[in-house]
């Protein structure tokens, strides 16, 4: 009998909450009553390994992380055109055939490819998660009606978004991801508990706004800043967006406790459609993401290389449009 399920998820990150959510909610009622489960969250990094211990669960889970091959693996989701750390993982995915591990880099958020997997493959249905569902696919498709309504953080999802993106640590996200398999999101982002730490992160969202007006200068196309001095390890992708409406890109560096990143995003309502391929980009310096919206991580130490990164991507991202 399955005592445990672990469940490495994309941390800080509201389709990885959702996809986590989503994938406990179809596993526990079809394959595993009564099991516990375990949550680890994934963080792309530098060096991104997955140590034999992250799997260690009687069955073991990936969603909206990158593939592993490790034999320990059941399940694996995710739908990120740079799901695979080297071509060999790509290979072995390809050649393994195994059962449960599925991959679609059309869909806009994982969380939406699992409970399509959940009701096409294994007939499947959750209505009660559907709201869920939407809104995974909205934020992490970028799908806002506005910038403005991005921004504002006025909508339950937004605000769960805010914090799941900006809390320490992954408690407060767990707990978040226990919540999502049962009730409403207005009801999860009016609990204590987060309630707690919207109200400071809400503070320091509005604060992030001026100091991304301040630090931020459009060159050609794309929007650039670099946050590295003012002590922000991340920001509501859409702020430059609703600061400078006919951008196109968005470059951006800054560094976080464990790691130097550099941003790329292309503007869901930009004047014309964005030609380059972000995540195509992003994977000739070690990153990768999305077409729209990608990153590269650096050592933490490697502000310097960072920036010239970004540098060289603002040129090209200036170019040809």
């Amino acid at each position: 009998m399955v005592q445990k399920v672990r469940v490495l998820y994309h941390d800080h990150c509201f389709d990885g909450a959702a996809s986590a959510a989503f994938f406990t909610r179809f596993a526990r009622e079809l394959f595993y009553p009564g099991a516990a489960f375990s949550y680890t969250g994934m963080m792309h990094k530098a060096s991104q390994l997955f140590e034999d211990e992250l799997f260690d669960g009687d069955e073991n889970a990936i969603v909206d992380f990158k593939y592993s091959p490790n034999p320990k693996l059941t399940w694996w989701f995710d739908h990120h055109q740079s799901a695979f750390l080297t071509a060999e993982d790509a290979e072995h995915f390809r050649t393994a055939h195994a059962a449960h591990h599925f991959y679609d880099p059309t869909y806009k958020s994982c969380t939406k490819f699992i409970s399509h997997v959940a009701r096409d493959r294994f007939g499947f249905q959750a209505p009660d998660l559907d709201e869920l569902v939407r809104w995974a696919d909205i934020i992490d498709g970028a799908q806002y009606e506005n910038a403005d309504q991005a921004v504002a953080l006025q909508l339950p999802a937004t605000q769960l978004v805010l914090v799941i993106e900006g809390a320490k640590g992954s408690g407060i996200i767990h707990h978040i991801i226990g919540e999502m398999t049962h009730r409403r999101l207005e009801e999860i982002a009016a609990g204590p508990k987060v309630r707690e730490l919207f109200e400071p992160l809400y503070e320091r969202h509005l604060a992030s706004i001026d100091i991304i007006r301040k630090r931020s200068r459009l060159v050609g196309n794309a929007v650039f800043f670099d946050l590295v001095d003012d002590g922000l390890e991340g920001y509501n992708k859409f702020i430059p967006y609703q600061l400078f409406p006919q951008s196109i890109y968005t470059v951006s560096v800054l560094t976080a406790s464990f790691r130097t990143k550099v941003s790329v995003g292309s503007n869901p309502w930009a004047p014309r459609e964005p030609r380059h391929n972000l995540a195509s980009i992003c994977e000739r310096y070690g990153g990768g993401g999305h077409p729209r919206v990608g990153a590269i991580s650096f050592e933490r130490g490697e502000v310097a290389r960072a920036r010239e990164v970004a540098a060289a991507i603002v040129a090209e991202l200036s170019q040809g449009e």
